[in-house]
């Protein structure tokens, strides 16, 4: 019986992920197309709540959970939230539910949690240099061609598109989903730790957040003895002369002009901008949420930002990336177990992908309109003066973010099964 094919576009962690998860199924050959000639993560930090780290440890990478790798809080706190001048703890993030230590919020260097899932997957499935182009069906329509930029092509039964927040594979099938800049844009710089061992240690053993009225810090030591700083801007982005309205992902910054935007903050942030060599600038952008996931006929779908193109929410993208993956698998594992005799139809496949779009998709929009209410605020308070008492007071009343970082994934697509018409699928093989 000749394997179920499934193509996935985009070598990051949702694809990695999926890749991971897909790969342990002796009737499926899955294969991953990246764009870019070299496996190379863009980027500085990554967090992973609790929701992600049972992920990756139902995906096998555990690796990834050891404490050499993954940065948690001593104190136990997933946040500390700081005031920007006395550099108090006005507030704390607490796991709300039942959580291992092993799972607790971790953060990570990009390029070392992409390692960690890289080390799980097949070389052979990885293939680079590969720019997505479009889509067509075969001469019988029985499967999907990819065209690549450079001319080759590829022959699938589905598609999954994990290829970021300006996923090509999104755009093939909703040209209008380019997402936009929200006004934001994030500093931010990785080095070695010792660089900040002047500096008090309760700080820089602790992931925190200062908040000031109009904007933010954060820092934290991440795995193998690195250290992370991010500041912000935010800007209207309707604005002509708006700061930074050309700026682009990963572009080198000016570290000078940083040290003045906190000029005025408490002397620990200072030192810790004053210990970073360099800074590189991130753009936030962000797209509304799909009317659907499920695209091609029923065989194309998305994971990752290219599902759900949040542009950073509450640090939880990649979390919500490894999810994606999880749940995608679990999807075609549903109409197709393992050892099961034939292949599933057309149809099946695309009871497959709703299946998977009802799991996800539900969780995501919430996500994504909390965002962009959040997008809306910050611009909308800019020019407006506020107190210290009124700082404080958002700080301590700031949204409880447990529903995202403490999701259940498998308990979402046991309830997700339980809609009518969709436990039946496998008994249809």
């Amino acid at each position: 019986m000749p394997p179920l094919r499934i193509a996935i576009i985009g070598a990051g962690v949702a694809g990695l992920a999926a890749s991971i998860a897909l790969q342990q199924h002796d009737g499926i050959d899955v294969q991953l197309y990246e764009r870019a000639t070299e496996l190379r993560e863009i980027g500085a930090s990554i967090a992973l709540g609790p929701n992600g780290m049972r992920t990756l440890e139902r995906l096998g990478v555990s690796g990834a959970l050891d404490k050499d790798v993954a940065f948690r809080n001593k104190s136990g706190y997933p946040m500390i939230y700081r005031h920007w001048q006395t550099n108090e703890i006005v507030s704390v993030d607490k796991h709300r539910g039942e959580v291992a230590t092993r799972h607790r919020t971790a953060r990570y260097y990009r390029a070392h949690l992409q390692q960690a899932l890289l080390a799980h997957v097949e070389p052979s499935r990885i293939h680079l240099g590969k720019a997505f182009s479009r889509l067509e069906s075969d001469t019988d329509d029985a499967g999907l061609i990819i065209h690549f930029a450079d001319g080759s092509t590829t022959l699938t039964d589905l598609l999954l598109g994990a290829d970021g927040i300006n996923s090509a594979v999104r755009r093939a099938f909703v040209p209008t989903s380019q997402p936009q800049w929200t006004g934001w844009v994030a500093f931010r710089s990785v080095f070695e730790a010792s660089r900040v061992a002047h500096i008090d240690a309760d700080l820089t053993n602790e992931a925190s957040h200062w908040w000031a009225p109009d904007r933010t810090f954060f820092a934290s030591r991440l795995g193998k003895d690195l250290f992370a700083i991010v500041g912000s801007w935010q800007s209207d982005p309707a604005a002509a002369d708006a700061p930074f309205k050309t700026a682009t992902w990963d572009a080198e910054g000016d570290i000078e002009l940083l040290k003045e935007f906190y000029a005025q903050w408490n002397p620990e942030v200072r030192q810790m901008i004053e210990a970073s060599p360099y800074t590189r600038l991130y753009p936030n952008t962000a797209a509304q949420s799909l009317d659907t996931w499920v695209h091609g006929q029923g065989r194309v779908s998305f994971a990752g930002d290219a599902a759900h193109a949040h542009g950073g929410a509450f640090a939880a993208g990649g979390s919500l990336a490894l999810d994606d993956a999880s749940d995608f698998a679990s999807a075609i594992f549903h109409v197709y177990p393992p050892g099961s005799p034939q292949k599933p139809s057309r149809s099946q496949l695309e009871a497959a992908l709703r299946l998977y779009e009802r799991t996800r998709k539900p969780h995501t929009d919430r996500v994504l309109a909390v965002v962009h209410e959040g997008n809306r605020k910050n611009v909308e308070s800019l020019g407006h003066a506020e107190t210290d008492e009124q700082l404080r007071q958002r700080i301590q009343s700031r949204g409880d973010t447990s529903w995202l970082h403490e999701h259940d994934v498998e308990a979402a697509f046991a309830r997700a099964l339980q809609t009518p018409g969709v436990g039946s699928t496998q008994a249809r093989l």
